[in-house]
């Protein structure tokens, strides 16, 4: 192929050969679907063409804003790379993120994730791993079993009760890092009907205090699975009651498939020693805009601190340089300094660092952060308070 490719957002005129890059990228259905709307609305399509302006990559950025502390940051998710098997190693990828990353800085993303099905070439546009989406198997008949509460009821939902249960998630969700705010135009422009096959809703004194979305598979023998798209609970009388309620399906669902929620209500309820993986989606992460990666986001109140780096993105320029972090009462800001600084870090050490994805220490020990002298690494920790980060939805 030609040695130069250019890169530009794609038109309803490409759709169909970008359909049809993906089809052979991802092995998907051969039956062409109806074409989608061009713009669709909280997207962006890029696609990389060569000298005879023929379709050989794509990449799509999801508008998508994360909560990370109690705050809504800007993200451009990454979905849909593919790159034409004719094409590949030549540094396609590399041009279709160099323009995503630009375009989503324009739009004022601040973050970014992925989903990768190889992880080397985003490591070498500056993603790096940052945690896993966790699908389990559970024996349902394990489900702890309870005498319902009389102060709880349960029923079915119904597609009016959508906007409460869209506010149980946001209050399960908005304080931890990383999970979809799910607003925005890619989420108002989706169906609204009910998730899955059904909807089972806790509620106390008329309050939604816990859900589960669910579909019911097909059969009723030893292989029958119930699959768990979603379930949240915001106390510990209502997750109990939800895992009860799962739980009945043990005579002719076998199997119960979700993916839990570290640390929530509901998991805390579920025998996860007795787990089996069924399925490990791994995701990776990277800044857009480190400055307002840094000042978009919440930070716990009682960190404080200051600490000068240096900080290279091969892809991103504007990230690269020397910054001073300063972090107190809740908020943080990046500012550039002069000279060089004794804490030297690749953006993909910022990633794990601000995902809460490991400590300084482990990251230098990875050759992504680097010292002079007798600089302290630890010091970089203050870019990784407030716990991991952690994502719900696959994209």
């Amino acid at each position: 192929m030609p040695a130069t490719v250019h890169v530009r957002e794609l038109t309803a005129d490409d759709l169909d050969a970008a359909w049809e890059l993906g089809r052979f990228a991802f092995g998907s259905d051969p039956q062409r679907p109806p074409p989608p709307p061009a713009p669709v609305p909280g997207l962006t399509r890029y696609g990389a063409f060569d000298d005879a302006d023929r379709l050989v990559g794509k990449a799509v950025d999801l508008h998508h804003d994360q909560w990370w502390s109690g705050r809504a940051v800007p993200a451009a998710d990454v979905a849909g790379v593919a790159v034409a098997p004719e094409a590949r190693g030549r540094g396609v990828a590399r041009a279709l993120l160099t323009a995503l990353l630009r375009g989503a800085r324009e739009r004022g993303a601040a973050i970014s994730a992925l989903y990768p099905t190889v992880a080397a070439p985003y490591r070498a546009c500056g993603w790096e791993a940052a945690g896993v989406l966790r699908t389990v198997d559970l024996a349902t008949a394990a489900l702890p079993r309870h005498r319902p509460a009389s102060h709880l009821s349960v029923r079915a939902g119904t597609p009016a009760d959508l906007p409460a249960v869209d506010a149980l998630y946001e209050r399960v969700t908005r304080h931890r890092n990383g999970m979809l705010t799910r607003r925005g135009e890619l989420f108002d422009a989706a169906d609204r009907g009910l998730p899955g096959d059904g909807v089972t809703l806790v509620e106390a004194d008329g309050e939604l205090v816990g859900y589960a979305t669910w579909q019911r598979g097909r059969g009723y023998g030893a292989d029958s699975v119930l699959t768990v798209d979603e379930a949240l609970a915001v106390t510990a009388e209502a997750a109990r009651e939800l895992v009860g309620v799962l739980g009945s399906w043990a005579s002719v669902a076998p199997t119960l498939r979700l993916c839990p929620l570290d640390g929530d209500a509901v998991s805390t309820v579920l025998p996860l020693e007795s787990a089996r993986d069924h399925e490990r989606d791994l995701w990776m992460h990277r800044p857009v805009d480190v400055v307002r990666a840094v000042s978009a986001r919440g930070w716990p109140a009682h960190a404080r601190g200051v600490v000068d780096f240096g900080l290279t993105d091969p892809l991103a320029d504007w990230n690269t340089g020397t910054w001073q972090l300063t972090v107190a009462d809740g908020a943080a800001e990046l500012t550039r300094v002069g000279g060089e600084a004794d804490l030297r870090l690749d953006v993909r050490g910022f990633a794990l660092l601000y995902a809460g994805a490991a400590r300084a220490r482990s990251v230098a020990q990875a050759g992504l952060l680097h010292c002079a002298g007798d600089a302290d690494p630890a010091a970089l920790d203050l870019l990784g308070v407030g716990g991991p980060a952690q994502l719900l939805d696959y994209f």
